[in-house]
């Protein structure tokens, strides 16, 4: 862990929530993009970034962490999810996708350190997008909202989210083209019309 880690990490122990603000944010939208390779409910995934922060906020006197930052957010991440869909029966491809989770094994550093490179991948071409574009895209995907709630909401029209979003996903097609073989992590990223 590198000495900006470890100050961050001694000011959160000792209760400055202007540091623990300063993790969160540096944090929150990637780890909830890395969470989307296990479910496709934003709402989900927000819920359990939210839990791994308040887990940490109230652990903070005694965490012990020996690797980067970075490291110990995504791993609790990816427990969390694992064991979210251990719990979840409700449906019989989310059992089957939980066997496989728990057969395969996500311990080799190398597979770990290259799912979180693309998840910052994702989130870099995310914000190289212009703003209004950008704006949009996010309203749809991580807040959820459809097309007709976002105009409202932008007070521009329908078509204009139309285009802007066809627009957003093409760039970010063409700006992840190389990881187009990892197709497993572009669920996200499906046809507009999926949202409309």
């Amino acid at each position: 862990m590198v000495p900006e880690e470890k100050l961050l990490l001694k000011h959160i122990a000792d209760s400055n929530t202007k540091a623990f603000e300063q993790l969160f944010n540096s944090y929150y939208q990637i780890l909830c993009v890395y969470c989307k390779h296990y479910f496709t409910d934003n709402q989900i995934c927000e819920n359990i970034v939210q839990d791994v922060f308040v887990r940490i906020w109230e652990k903070r006197t005694e965490l012990e962490i020996t690797t980067s930052l970075k490291v110990y957010l995504f791993s609790a991440v990816k427990n969390r999810c694992l064991n979210q869909l251990e719990h979840q029966r409700v449906r019989q491809d989310y059992f089957e996708k939980n066997n496989k989770l728990r057969q395969t094994d996500y311990s080799r550093s190398s597979d770990f350190y290259y799912e979180v490179g693309l998840a910052e991948k994702i989130k870099d071409a995310i914000d190289s997008l212009p703003p209004r574009r950008r704006e949009i895209f996010r309203l749809n995907r991580e807040k959820g909202l459809k097309y007709k709630e976002i105009a409202e909401k932008l007070n521009i029209s329908v078509k204009t989210v139309e285009v802007q979003m066809g627009q957003a996903l093409k760039d970010l097609r063409e700006k992840l083209k190389d990881y187009n073989s990892d197709l497993h992590l572009f669920f996200w990223i499906r046809r507009a019309s999926d949202y409309n």
